[in-house]
């Protein structure tokens, strides 16, 4: 009863406004900007940030070299199906066995036990791409590189249940989105347009001269590039459809037979393939120029204007803004931003410069909500540090249950960056029992699953350096209080994980 006063004692600070955080010259200062630009400030960030200095340190963010993770934790990656199987060859191989059970077998028990046994393997699959990413948002020194593959797996939305998706997902983030999450935005652009799980998500593959498929166009204008508001028509959706009909998916080993005239034309690389028999090859008229008919290279000239717009540099800065600053982030901050952007050819990391590096970003700290993979993962980073989880199948479970798992948002235009979209009390509520369940160490992060399941026991250490040096500075006086009432050391762990301040970054 005490701890279920308390909770309700802590979540209704929650709605309140935090107070305004100074630069990051102090403790608390400091941890409250590694805590944004991280996915949570641990003792192992913050003592890093605290020896480079916040700036030479948020540099290499932006700047990261190849990241080496902890041995417990890649050896659980270089395990993986998607990481020792080329996606072509995983492809082909899952293929062959949706298409055998489909022709040969008679016995519809023994069908539907292929069938089943189909569907298993690539949930198997899409739960080692989450694995993968969880365990580098838990444990990579790039962090910024990490949040950033997130946001943009989010911008540029695919939904793992379409199809099969499942087994496409993983490297959709591993070869499409990471590479270029800090990169140049039109590079960013054209390797989403070219990986088999957009183009099968967004139905490009059934867009063809003749028989056009309008969904793929409309969403790179309205939610990946230009916005709902950004100056399109209706005609530009129906002429970049156009452009794009031969865009498509091959997921066999042979190639279409290419009419003679325009062999020199076909593209294949991986499973992406350009089909010059599906292209229309008719001058478009897009975004007010003409686009001359001649194949996948009106796909590159379109790019170039929808990633050089006025209008993407403004949408892309007030996202970025919305995710790391407010949900109403201040206009003058956007529009430096896409100052920035412009400027730089759309280079996401002197955007990110612009932003990091301005007062409003500043004044902001400790006010953005989390929502729930920030909350999760920057509670197992702060509660276990650099301790390698055996098993991210709680985290899983966790997200599932807070309606945003990863790979899960059904629509294209990605899961809400704003505190409206998590912060009701049937979330809190979750909130409050997963922090117990950390809080306590009783969630299960720490045993291996298979026949013989490894454990290694780890309590939760939250009462530690990191906390009396700088976040304990940055608490209210009410969650001192409650902290100070607590019983246990799981209690009192159970209050801290589950405060507004821990609800905010």
């Amino acid at each position: 009863m005490r701890t279920a006063t308390l909770l309700l004692f802590l979540l209704a600070g929650c709605a309140g406004t935090a107070p305004k955080t100074p630069a990051p010259s102090d403790p608390a200062a400091l941890s409250s900007a590694l805590n944004r630009v991280s996915w949570g400030v641990n003792l192992s960030t913050y003592q890093q940030a605290e020896k480079l200095g916040y700036d030479a340190w948020l540099e290499r963010q932006l700047h990261p070299a190849p990241a080496v993770l902890p041995a417990d934790a890649q050896a659980q990656i270089d395990a993986m199906t998607i990481t020792r199987t080329p996606l072509p060859q995983l492809v082909r191989d899952l293929e062959q066995q949706r298409k055998d059970y489909d022709k040969a077998m008679a016995d519809d028990d023994a069908k539907k036990a292929a069938q089943r046994a189909y569907q298993q393997e690539l949930n198997r699959l899409a739960r080692e791409a989450a694995t993968r990413s969880l365990l580098r948002d838990l444990y990579s020194p790039n962090q910024l590189q990490e949040q950033m593959t997130w946001f943009w797996m989010n911008h540029f939305n695919v939904h793992q249940a379409k199809s099969n998706l499942r087994v496409l997902v993983g490297d959709y983030e591993e070869t499409a989105i990471r590479p270029h999450a800090l990169g140049k935005f039109r590079d960013l652009l054209a390797a989403t347009l070219r990986h088999p799980a957009m183009i099968r998500y967004l139905d490009n593959e059934q867009n063809a001269a003749n028989r056009i498929n309008e969904n793929y166009a409309r969403e790179i204008m309205e939610l990946h590039t230009l916005g709902v508001d950004g100056g399109y028509s209706q005609g530009d959706v129906q002429q970049l459809a156009r452009i794009l009909t031969g865009v498509g998916v091959n997921l066999g080993d042979s190639m279409p037979n290419v009419k003679k005239d325009k062999l020199d034309q076909y593209v294949r690389k991986g499973l992406f393939e350009f089909n010059p028999n599906r292209h229309d090859y008719g001058d478009k008229q897009f975004l007010g120029a003409t686009v001359k008919g001649r194949g996948l290279a009106e796909v590159d000239e379109a790019l170039d204007r929808l990633s050089r717009h006025p209008a993407t540099a403004r949408y892309v800065s007030r996202k970025l803004a919305v995710y790391f600053v407010a949900d109403e982030p201040p206009p003058a901050l956007v529009e430096r931003m896409a100052a920035s952007f412009l400027a730089s050819d759309g280079d996401i990391a002197a955007t990110l410069r612009t932003m990091f590096t301005s007062a409003e970003f500043t004044q902001s700290l400790g006010r953005k909500f989390k929502d729930p993979v920030h909350y999760v993962v920057s509670a197992v980073r702060l509660t276990y540090d650099d301790k390698v989880v055996l098993n991210a199948g709680p985290m899983l479970n966790w997200l599932t249950r807070m309606a945003e798992p990863l790979y899960g948002r059904q629509t294209p235009d990605g899961y809400p960056l704003t505190q409206s979209g998590w912060a009701s009390p049937g979330q809190m509520t979750t909130r409050f029992e997963i922090a117990k369940a950390i809080g306590t160490g009783s969630n299960g992060l720490f045993k291996a699953e298979g026949p013989q399941p490894q454990e290694r026991p780890a309590f939760p250490q939250l009462a530690n350096a990191l906390y009396y040096q700088s976040l304990q500075k940055s608490l209210a006086a009410p969650t001192r209080q409650a902290l100070e009432q607590a019983g246990s050391p799981q209690e009192w762990n159970t209050l801290l994980l589950s405060s507004p301040e821990l609800m905010h970054r």
